[in-house]
């Protein structure tokens, strides 16, 4: 059985080998993917698992995404409807850590275990959920490595005229240093769906209006406060406190947050999963960075003067005395209203967003350490931590992946809704499942009628079972592109994407869409002509969950 095994895995990398044709900057494969994140590589080593070839073109150096890129505090929602390919990367992690040299800056007994909802170490399914970013990556290198995939790494759509299409069908894209990748089938797995856009799909950006597909949880919020990011205390958002003509401080909207439940364009915050360390000799001290500015965190002076002293709880163990630090509280690292174009922006404009978020989040670490306002107990505490020193190391300990959480999502064959979400539609066509909460952080940031401050967008809402995800919402309509397959921007509502959104979900979806994109390559047909009962057998076979 074992010889068996090898030989079959030596056959397909022979097969995927075989398959890719390259001429001065022509390349060709079977299925050519865009994205480097980690639905596009869990997507690229099925592909080569069915025998095709296939080239992963990534415009990030790094691959993994968000899963190698900070977020090591796994939402995992339920554990057990996490299969295929995302359980063998837990899996991998789990072998990773079972070595004792592993365990370099703590003791293995001296970890607490924890994780969300669930341990970090699962023994009895060999499982392990919660790792350093350096871990992760290292994994989705060990799976290019073995299945011997083609990446091509910082390579950038042509997001203007680089498509070619015909007949419904993308014959080709080209990339800005000029590359022609040629293919038979296409997978978008990137957080922004770019290639998507670029084929002329059709998709939405910001929050649709509940009416739209009949929601509660869906389009602007107000007064709706969920988890723990908002305003407990009535607090001015005025320069001098009570007085409007003073101006707002920064980082407030001066417009009016919208009409409940009625859409718009905006988008929940991004931010920087920051992986902090308190051991001394893996610290790296907070600096002010250039371009600081104190004057951005004075609503921050504030909600400490108001009695808040929540700042630590979102510094969720990882191993190694490190943590994946996320946004928490009413002023946190979310930089709220400051990424709303960048689903669209150019390349260049995009670079402009991260670079302000980073100075932001910046800023806001060498303001907690330094400014004489923090209270000291909050500030002593905070000046243990640090940046982990032996992450990130070619981009200054700072993570190489802004958390998208939220870009584009194409309007598709089937649109995901809450009512899927939440049990109260049933879903037929199986490709993989979700279990996470309906989950949105703040878009806005504004001025109520009585004059105090509030955040609003954040929404958490309990899903009562693990959901199915419909074949239908990884492919756009038939009238658009028939040899497309988009594994990150599915086609879903704002408020139901804030539950598929998470980093195990996209490793299954990349997976699902590589098996569909090779038997619709098999049959010759469109995605969207694909029969479910095929696609099922080989799922199940390949050990997806497709339902409880």
């Amino acid at each position: 059985m074992r010889y068996t095994l090898i030989f079959f895995l030596l056959s397909c990398l022979v097969l995927a080998c075989d398959g890719q044709k390259q001429a001065g900057n022509e390349l060709e494969a079977d299925i050519i993917i865009y994205g480097g994140t980690s639905a596009a590589i869990t997507a690229a080593v099925q592909a080569v698992k069915m025998g095709k070839s296939v080239i992963v073109v990534s415009p990030d150096n790094h691959l993994g995404g968000l899963s190698s890129g900070g977020l090591g505090f796994t939402d995992t929602g339920n554990k057990l409807v996490i299969g295929g390919l995302a359980r063998e990367f837990y899996h991998r992690i789990y072998k990773y850590y079972e070595k004792e040299e592993a365990w370099r800056w703590q003791k293995r007994e001296e970890y607490g275990n924890k994780g969300q909802g669930t341990p970090a170490i699962d023994g009895a399914e060999r499982t392990m959920w919660i790792f350093e970013p350096h871990i992760a990556e290292q994994v989705f290198e060990d799976f290019v490595k073995e299945y011997n995939i083609k990446v091509l790494r910082n390579e950038w759509l042509n997001r203007e005229n680089g498509v070619t299409t015909k007949d419904g069908k993308i014959v080709s894209f080209v990339t800005l240093s000029g590359k022609l990748f040629k293919g038979k089938m296409f997978i978008d797995a990137t957080y922004e769906g770019d290639l998507m856009a670029a084929a002329g799909v059709s998709y939405h950006v910001g929050r649709e209006a509940n009416s739209v597909y009949g929601e509660e949880w869906n389009g602007v919020q107000t007064g709706v406060l969920h988890h723990k990011h908002w305003f407990a205390a009535d607090i001015s958002p005025y320069k001098v406190p009570g007085d409007s003509s003073s101006g707002l401080l920064p980082r407030i909207s001066a417009e009016h947050p919208g009409i409940k439940n009625e859409g718009d364009n905006k988008i929940q915050a991004y931010c920087f999963r920051m992986c902090l360390s308190n051991h001394p000799e893996n610290r790296v001290p907070f600096t002010r960075p250039q371009g600081y500015d104190s004057t951005q965190y004075e609503l921050l002076v504030r909600v400490y003067d108001s009695g808040w002293r929540e700042t630590f709880e979102k510094y969720d163990p990882v191993p190694n005395r490190k943590t994946d630090t996320n946004n928490h509280g009413p002023f946190s690292t979310d930089n709220i209203g400051m990424n709303y174009d960048y689903p669209e922006a150019s390349y260049e404009r995009r670079k402009e967003i991260i670079k302000e978020h980073e100075l932001y989040q910046r800023g806001l670490l060498y303001f907690t350490a330094t400014d004489p306002r923090i209270p000291k107990e909050i500030q002593d505490e905070f000046n243990t931590w640090g940046l982990a020193k032996d992450e990130f190391t070619d981009n200054n300990n700072w993570p190489h992946q802004i958390y998208v959480r939220e870009a584009r999502r194409m309007i598709g064959h089937e649109v995901m809704t809450e009512h899927e979400v939440l049990g109260k539609r049933p879903v037929n066509n199986s490709i993989g499942m979700g279990s996470y909460t309906l989950d949105s952080h703040n878009t806005q940031r504004y001025v109520k009628e009585d004059g105090y401050v509030q955040n609003e967008g954040d929404i958490g809402t309990r899903v009562p079972e693990p959901y199915r995800i419909s074949y239908g919402a990884l492919v756009p309509k038939k009238e658009e592109i028939t040899n497309l397959l988009v594994a990150i921007c599915v086609s879903s509502s704002h408020i139901a994407f804030g539950s598929i959104r998470m980093e195990p979900v996209f490793m299954i979806l990349g997976q699902s869409a590589a098996t569909a994109a090779a038997l619709s390559i098999d049959k010759n047909i469109a995605v969207q002509d694909l029969e479910y009962a095929g696609l099922r057998e080989q799922l199940l076979k390949d050990k997806q969950k497709l339902e409880n």
